[in-house]
């Protein structure tokens, strides 16, 4: 999970860098193509031939359509009609809003130790994002509406792992939902797809297409499909404390954005939050 800390932190840096280039619908649409074509080829020669029982191909559907199409463009289309900042605040809530829901439906039990981690981790976030500035408004209230939507469909994606089967494999899992999801994605992107000239595209976007392809969807999200199947949602969910961490971080070397004081005093927080919850899941294991 701290690898796809890394990648998701470093992916803000890189895409903000992209979509300069290349608008957002039609690079989301692309690298969701791209993903599918590669994770289809991966699973066949890993695993074979893409053979699960109907049930179990519905409920995967099902989530990569909330997990994918859903999450995507509400995300886009929030961070479209919203200021960065605030959606990477209301996108911090993410571990809050799965311990809530995963204790509410009776899927995991949530300590007061794996409580505080999330509320220190939370607070942390908070801190580090806050540095660059939040601004609520009736002018930014349709955007930051479609990013809570986001953060409940990310929230849905996760818990959702948790019912499948435990026989299917992190890598089958993120095949087909991202293969569901495609689709969806596609068709959004598909107007900007046609009026842009892409060979007027700089080798540094592509450069980014294919980082935001390999490693921040494909890599990443087998990670946490497999983190969440192996540890579950809440201790999975934590882990997106660091993203903003990292990010700040990037931003700092890759477009030489200032760093914060207080950005120092939110990293110690997310850190021992993270510690907090993964001491509680070592005593567990041991």
């Amino acid at each position: 999970m701290l690898l796809v800390c890394l990648i998701w932190g470093v992916n803000f840096g890189v895409t903000k860098l992209a979509i300069g280039q290349i608008p957002p619908l039609p690079f989301t649409a692309v690298r969701f193509a791209i993903a599918s074509m590669l994770l289809w080829i991966v699973l066949r020669i890993t695993e074979g031939p893409l053979a699960l029982p109907a049930a179990t191909v519905r409920r995967l559907v099902v989530l990569g359509v909330v997990g994918n199409t859903l999450y995507q463009l509400t995300f886009i289309l929030g961070l479209a009609h919203t200021t960065a900042t605030n959606s990477s605040l209301l996108l911090s809530t993410m571990p809050t809003v799965v311990a809530l829901f995963s204790g509410a439906l009776g899927l995991e039990r949530i300590s007061a130790r794996m409580g505080w981690g999330i509320a220190l981790g939370t607070i942390g976030v908070g801190l580090v994002i806050a540095t660059r500035g939040v601004g609520f408004s009736v002018g930014t209230v349709g955007g930051d509406l479609l990013t809570v939507l986001a953060v409940l469909c990310w929230a849905g994606y996760t818990l959702g792992l948790r019912s499948l089967p435990s026989g299917v494999s992190s890598l089958r899992v993120t095949t087909v939902t991202t293969m569901a999801g495609a689709p969806g994605l596609v068709l959004a992107g598909l107007p900007g797809m046609v009026r842009l000239n892409w060979s007027a595209v700089p080798r540094t976007a592509w450069a980014a297409m294919a980082y935001a392809t390999i490693f921040s969807l494909v890599v990443a999200y087998i990670l946490w499909n497999r983190s969440v199947q192996t540890v579950g949602g809440t201790r999975t969910a934590v882990y997106m404390c660091v993203v903003p961490l990292v990010a700040s971080a990037a931003a700092w070397v890759l477009l030489g954005e200032r760093v914060h004081p207080l950005q120092g005093i939110g990293a110690v927080l997310i850190i021992a939050g993270v510690l907090l919850t993964r001491k509680r899941e070592t005593s567990l294991s041991g």
